[in-house]
């Protein structure tokens, strides 16, 4: 009875842990650590590689205490820590990303949409805290035409203090299909991809492929 208790969890566990599902959390992690602003949240695909660590947790304590062979609990392990690494490293590249641009991201509505709910509560946290730090550490002590935290003085027609993502910075990427021939912002130049050929190019021209997952950044 047990053999089949173990069985069926050895079924449900190949049947969740997709290889497909570890390579889309491998791409989406590559995209957001490249990508110099922050990207759409994978809501659908985080949930579902939150339930697979569950079920891998699950199978290895029961592997563990059946006393199947060590080699394939070793195994079964470094399934889970590879998918753990990779959410956590996702993770945590988009709470760093936040931190850097909170107040562009607070004054964004378009870029506030690509966060999550537990983001969005994050980055105002974190909004918050600083505003606090910076009118009771500095502002306060400064004259009123300077008191703007977005802005350097009240004559100034953006909000030059805020730091926001270099769009313009250069990436390296590759196509997932054949694309072009499409024209480059701020260029006449018309360029075409095939897929997995390596480019270098600005991330602002490229932008909007990214989010649509025509384009994997490297």
């Amino acid at each position: 009875m047990a053999s089949g208790s173990t069985a069926g969890t050895d079924d449900d566990y190949e049947a969740l842990v997709s290889t497909t599902d570890v390579e889309l959390l491998k791409r989406v992690w590559r995209n957001e650590k490249a990508a110099p602003e922050i990207l759409r949240f994978e809501t659908a695909l985080i949930q579902r590689t939150r339930g697979q660590i569950q079920l891998m947790e699950e199978t290895i304590e029961e592997f563990s205490s059946s006393g199947i062979d060590p080699l394939t609990v070793s195994l079964y392990q470094m399934d889970l820590d590879r998918t753990q690494y990779l959410l956590r490293s996702y993770l945590r590249t988009r709470l760093q990303k936040i931190g850097r641009y909170m107040f562009h991201i607070s004054n964004n509505p378009e870029v506030q949409n690509r966060l999550s709910e537990q983001e969005k509560g994050f980055a105002k946290r974190c909004t918050e805290d600083m505003e606090r730090h910076l009118e009771e550490s500095v502002l306060s002590k400064l004259p009123d035409n300077y008191r703007d935290i977005l802005k350097q003085s009240i004559i100034s027609e953006e909000n030059d203090m805020v730091p926001e993502p270099q769009l313009d910075t250069f990436v390296v990427c590759k196509s997932r299909r054949f694309l072009g021939p499409f024209q480059l912002d701020g260029s006449d130049e018309l360029l075409e991809m095939k897929p997995d050929d390596l480019c270098i190019i600005h991330y602002k021209s490229i932008k909007e492929r990214v989010q649509e997952g025509e384009i994997d950044l490297v």
